[in-house]
C-alpha cells in the first residue's frame, strides 16, 4: 500500500466544479476555445512571456520547438541536449532530423553543466535544449551571455520547474522558446497537457498553424493569412496548409482547470519550496546529497541522491521505500541515464554512457519522492526517519 505516493490530490474540488459548471451550460464549447485562449494569455501574464500555445502535453511542446527549429533550419544540424532529461526532448530532436549533442550534468543542479555545453559548441550547433531539472534552476549567467554571442537558441525543458526563477525571472522566459507540462504528478494539472511559450512573434505563429495541421487559418496575423492566399488563389482559403504539421491541440476543459489552477500555483511554488527546504534539513549528508544549489528552486519532487556509489545501500533504501510506502523513481527525471536507452542505439556509439559519469551515478544511485503542497512537516519527519538507514 502507497502511503507516500507521488503525487497527492493535486486537482482539487474547486477545478472539477469549474469543469462542472462548464459542462451544465446549454451546449457547451469543449473543443479548443475561448478558455485555451485566456489561458493561454494569463499564463503569459504570470510567467513574463509574450506568446503561449497551449497544447495536448509536455512532450507535444518539445515536438512542436523543435518542428519550428526545422523550419528555421531546413539543414539540420546539432542540438545540445543531456542525459538526464524525460526521453521525448531527445525524441524530438531526432524525429525532426538533428543531431543530438550530450552535455554532462552538474551534480548541484542536476542540469547540464555550462562548462560541458561550451565545450560542445561548434559550427553545426542550432540550439541548446536545457532541462531545468526536478525545480532547480540549470541557467547560468556564464551560459546565457555566451549563447547570446555565438547566436546560439536557447530552449527551455520547464516541465518540472514551474515557478522557479534566475535572477529573479521565472524560469522559461529566457529562451527563444520554453516548454511546460502540465502532468497529473507536475506543480498543477491539466491532466495531460503543455505549452510553450516564446518573445518571438514569428515562432508564436508558426507554433499556431503547426499545433493545428498545419493550417494558415490558425495564424492570427492577419497579413500571414492573406499572403498564403494571394500565393495559393486555387485554394480554400480555410484549408490552406503551410506545414505538414500535427493536431496536438488541447480542450475548453484542459483551459478551464488550467485558469483555476493558475490562481493557487505561486502558492503551490511557496509550499514545496518549505517542503522542499525541511526535507534537505531532515535527511542524513553523510549518506544523501544535500548541498544542491536551491536559490530560485521551485522543487516538484525530492531527490535522494547517494553521495557516494554503494549498489548495497542503494538497494536497502529502495526496500525501506518499498516496505513504508513510499513511491519512488529510480534515476531521477526520466528513469537516469538516457544514453542507456535502446531507443538510442546506433545513434550513439556503443558505451557511450560511460562517457558521462555524473548522469550515470544518478542513474544508480539517485532517486526521487513525491513533494506535493498538502504533505505536512510531520509526515515530511516521517519519511527522513525512513531513510536514514
Amino acid at each position: 500500500m502507497i502511503k507516500y505516493p507521488l503525487m497527492r490530490n493535486n486537482i482539487l474540488r474547486e477545478d472539477l466544479d469549474a469543469v462542472i459548471a462548464h459542462l451544465k451550460q446549454n451546449d457547451p464549447i469543449l473543443t479548443n476555445g475561448p478558455n485555451v485562449k485566456a489561458f493561454e494569455k494569463e499564463w503569459s501574464e504570470w510567467l513574463g512571456a509574450k506568446y503561449s500555445v497551449f497544447v495536448n502535453s509536455g512532450a507535444s511542446a518539445n515536438l512542436l520547438t523543435m518542428a519550428a527549429l526545422k523550419i528555421r533550419h531546413p539543414e539540420g544540424g546539432e542540438v545540445i541536449v543531456p542525459p538526464l532529461t524525460w526521453v521525448s526532448d531527445i525524441a524530438s530532436v531526432l524525429q525532426n532530423g538533428f543531431k543530438p549533442i550530450f552535455a554532462d550534468i552538474n551534480m548541484d543542479t542536476l542540469a547540464m553543466s555550462t562548462d560541458e555545453i561550451l565545450k560542445k559548441i561548434t559550427p553545426n550547433t542550432r540550439a541548446v535544449f536545457l532541462t531545468h531539472v526536478q525545480g532547480f534552476n540549470g541557467l547560468t549567467n556564464k551560459l546565457i551571455a555566451e549563447l547570446k554571442e555565438k547566436d546560439i537558441l536557447l530552449i527551455e525543458d520547464v516541465c518540472e520547474s514551474h515557478g522557479a526563477t534566475h535572477n529573479g525571472l521565472r524560469l522559461g522566459s529566457y529562451g527563444w522558446a520554453s516548454n511546460f507540462s502540465f502532468y497529473y504528478a507536475h506543480h498543477m494539472s491539466t491532466i495531460e497537457g503543455g505549452m510553450i511559450c516564446t518573445n518571438d512573434e514569428n515562432l508564436y505563429e508558426q507554433l499556431r498553424m503547426l499545433r493545428s495541421h498545419g493550417m494558415v487559418r490558425e495564424s492570427s496575423r492577419q497579413d500571414t493569412r492573406l499572403s498564403y492566399q494571394q500565393e495559393n488563389p486555387e485554394l480554400n482559403p480555410d484549408f490552406i496548409f503551410a506545414y505538414p504539421a500535427y493536431n496536438v491541440r488541447n480542450t475548453e476543459i484542459g483551459g478551464i482547470l488550467g485558469r483555476s489552477q493558475l490562481k493557487r500555483l505561486d502558492r503551490i511554488v511557496a509550499r514545496r519550496v518549505e517542503n522542499h527546504n525541511w526535507f534537505l534539513s531532515g535527511i542524513d549528508s553523510r549518506i544523501y546529497k544535500t548541498d544542491f544549489e536551491i536559490e530560485g528552486s521551485s522543487n516538484y519532487a525530492f531527490n535522494l541522491i547517494l553521495k557516494n556509489p554503494d549498489m548495497a545501500l542503494a538497494k536497502r533504501v529502495m526496500e525501506r521505500m518499498t516496505n513504508a510506502g513510499i513511491e519512488f523513481r529510480r534515476g531521477s527525471a526520466g528513469g537516469g541515464n538516457q544514453l542507456r536507452q535502446p531507443y538510442l542505439k546506433g545513434v550513439i556509439p556503443k558505451d557511450y554512457h560511460t562517457q558521462f559519469p555524473k548522469a550515470d551515478h544518478i542513474h544508480f544511485y539517485g532517486f526521487y519522492i513525491g513533494n506535493f503542497p498538502d504533505l505536512t512537516q510531520n509526515e515530511v519527519d516521517e519519511i527522513c526517519s525512513i531513510l536514514n538507514v
